[in-house]
């Protein structure tokens, strides 16, 4: 078995900080945020969420004969990430926003574009790099998740029915990462390993963006409208 998923670590370290320092982060950290940007972050995160089961399905479609394994590893991915982005919608609902309006919004063009790279980068490219986006997803969310709910309900006095999202995948993504491990270091074809690894330079620049294009103002109409 290769080491191919610490090479990844690896090979992508200097890609990650340009997440972790995008200031919605450090303001989250900080307890900095009120309810309008923790509700405009959900919504961000619902539009991705959302597409997840849909990604994992069309990559595991596109996956060749040798590549059984790895059809069989994504099933378990799906069958762990069905019915996420309803957590999501409860949590806005939670902070005092109307569920079914986010629902039927229309998402960042940050956002838009990392999820419209996932689908290219699977149809038209490699579909293992697609394993890119979940390195830098899952990743993400073990590293600030639980800390980030912590800080973010101390500032707002939010109920923890407001955190359903950031603490299950806090706690939940550790076993997934672990697993994610193991099945990278399956992969040891090159070209396969190099698309994983630009993908995730990519991705992690993508998702960057998507932090950095959250304001409270974009949750204004799930409020102004609610029931």
């Amino acid at each position: 078995m290769s080491q191919f998923y610490q090479y990844l670590q690896d090979a992508t370290a200097n890609d990650r900080d340009y997440i972790s320092s995008a200031p919605i982060i450090q303001q989250a950290l900080a307890g900095a945020i009120d309810g309008d940007h923790y509700a405009a972050f959900l919504l961000q995160a619902y539009h991705h969420v959302r597409h997840t089961t849909p990604l994992l399905m069309a990559c595991g479609g596109r996956l060749g004969g040798a590549y059984e394994w790895l059809r069989n590893a994504v099933a378990e991915y799906i069958e762990e990430e069905l019915g996420h982005q309803e957590w999501v919608l409860n949590d806005i609902a939670a902070v005092g926003f109307d569920k079914e309006l986010a629902r039927h919004s229309t998402p960042n063009p940050a956002t838009e574009l990392m999820v419209s790279y996932a689908y290219d980068t699977i149809a038209r490219g490699n579909p293992v790099a697609f394993f890119g986006m979940v390195q830098v997803l899952e990743g993400t969310s073990v590293s600030i998740a639980d800390a980030a709910a912590d800080a973010i309900q101390r500032a707002t006095g939010l109920p923890s029915s407001a955190f359903s999202y950031l603490r299950s995948h806090g706690a939940l993504d550790q076993d997934h990462v672990r697993f994610f491990a193991d099945t990278m270091n399956k992969i040891d074809l090159a070209e396969d390993q190099a698309a994983i690894i630009h993908a995730a330079k990519m991705f992690y620049r993508l998702y960057g963006n998507v932090f950095r294009a959250i304001e409270p103002s974009q949750v204004a109409a799930l409020r102004s409208r609610a029931a």
